[in-house]
């Protein structure tokens, strides 16, 4: 079964393509700014200026056709409504011209089922760190539980905004991860843990205070350390309550370097299992999509094919 992936929630506009269970082609093309940060008008034109370029590319790369394609999976949840019309009304137009059946994916979901693919774990708690989400998540009754998350912006949006202020364009994540690499110097901030979920907002706030009395560099470094380890607590916290003994990173801001090496360190005392999949897989991607669609649609259900900026993790009846 071939299978077409459509990624559009929030910055990426991604296309895939997969046969069964292996991955043919994943691109991606990301919305950037020079200053200030996503606008989702913006992205969703830039979603529509280029999608019939890059699924024109997928398809060149593969020597398929549209004709070929079996089912297409496209991103209806959660994510930034201008965004996600843009991925559904393409999947739309190719199914109301060649009649290919739609199943609609929900992102976040998604980024964990792939990541069970392609490192083989078994039953993890998914730390899933990205933009707009922050959460650990666990299966437990027939559902994808959140046993912790952030209670106000997610741990990307929070780099971002850090990284403007600083006077950095979008992303700003890789920046302030740059920036780190120049101090060891540690200035204490906030440390916000409630349980098994955590804020972001008040950290947000001193740092900002911060700008100008210290160097940007040690401020970048104080401020991975710090959230970075607030995550790692609230996932080891999950996998004891649980009892689950492999931890899984999903999301873009599980590209950094150091928040990696911390979830290993962690795992290592604990004696449990850490899997972290490569970069592509990691970011929003078309890839994931299109692997949990083809899941999804062997089970032949029928599915609204609409979008749903505010589902939720645990909304989700896991059937597949």
């Amino acid at each position: 079964m071939i299978t077409l992936g459509i990624e559009s929630t929030a910055h990426t506009l991604g296309i895939a393509i997969l046969k069964d269970n292996r991955v043919l082609c994943n691109l991606r093309d990301m919305y950037v700014t020079e200053a200030g940060g996503i606008h989702p008008t913006e992205a969703a034109l830039h979603h529509k200026a280029i999608k019939y370029s890059l699924l024109n590319r997928a398809l060149d790369e593969t020597s398929l056709r549209v004709e070929d394609i079996d089912i297409i999976a496209f991103s209806n949840a959660p994510g930034l409504a201008p965004c996600l019309l843009e991925g559904m009304n393409l999947a739309r137009e190719l199914n109301e011209k060649h009649k290919i059946p739609l199943v609609p994916v929900n992102h976040c979901i998604a980024h964990l089922e792939i990541t069970k693919l392609v490192t083989k774990a078994k039953d993890p708690v998914l730390l899933y760190a990205s933009g707009a989400n922050t959460q650990i998540i666990a299966y437990e009754g027939k559902k994808y539980r959140i046993f912790g998350e952030t209670l106000d912006t997610g741990i990307g949006n929070f780099l971002d905004k850090f990284a403007r202020d600083l006077g950095f364009g979008f992303p700003g994540g890789p920046k302030i991860y740059e920036l780190s690499l120049k101090s060891q110097n540690f200035i204490e901030l906030p440390y916000v843990v409630k349980g098994m979920d955590v804020s972001f907002s008040g950290i947000y706030t001193n740092l900002k205070n911060k700008i100008g009395k210290y160097p940007k560099e040690d401020l970048a470094y104080s401020c991975q350390e710090t959230v970075f380890a607030m995550l790692i607590e609230t996932a080891e916290r999950a996998m004891a309550h649980t009892d689950k003994k492999e931890l899984a990173l999903g999301g873009g801001v599980a590209c950094n370097s150091r928040l990696q090496e911390m979830a290993r360190i962690m795992c290592k005392e604990r004696g449990a299992k850490c899997f972290i999949p490569e970069n592509q897989y990691l970011v929003d991607n078309a890839a994931m999509i299109g692997y949990l669609g083809s899941r999804m649609y062997k089970k032949k259900k029928n599915y609204v094919i609409d979008i749903n900026p505010s589902e939720r993790t645990d909304d989700v009846e896991v059937f597949w």
